[in-house]
């Protein structure tokens, strides 16, 4: 949900249900990367409500768009980083095998 100005599109509040820190503050991070923001900070309105505000400011772009534009880039991000990893697994897997079959033929 976006609490914001019907007249400035260029800063807003988003309201993001059933999510917590572990979202809210990488988004954070990425937005605070983009030229295109000039404030991002993020608020949790209560420990037991699961929901996170996200508040945007940007240099002239509007709001949400940066905003969609932010949470794609950190899904590409997510998508490499799962990728790495499951590539470091099988690695590491193969590696012990081939390692278990030189000490069986020893």
């Amino acid at each position: 949900m976006e609490h914001g100005s019907l007249t400035d599109s260029t800063s807003s509040t988003f309201s993001i249900m059933d999510e917590d820190h572990t979202l809210a503050n990488s988004a954070r991070f990425v937005l605070n990367q983009d030229p295109r923001v000039a404030f991002c900070g993020y608020t949790i309105p209560h420990p037991s409500e699961k929901k996170v505000n996200i508040r945007l400011q940007t240099t002239g772009d509007a709001a949400k768009d940066v905003l969609k534009d932010a949470l794609q880039n950190l899904m590409i991000m997510c998508q490499h980083v799962r990728g790495t990893m499951d590539t470091a697994v099988v690695n590491h897997r193969a590696k012990n095998a081939a390692e278990e079959m030189d000490v069986d033929q020893n």
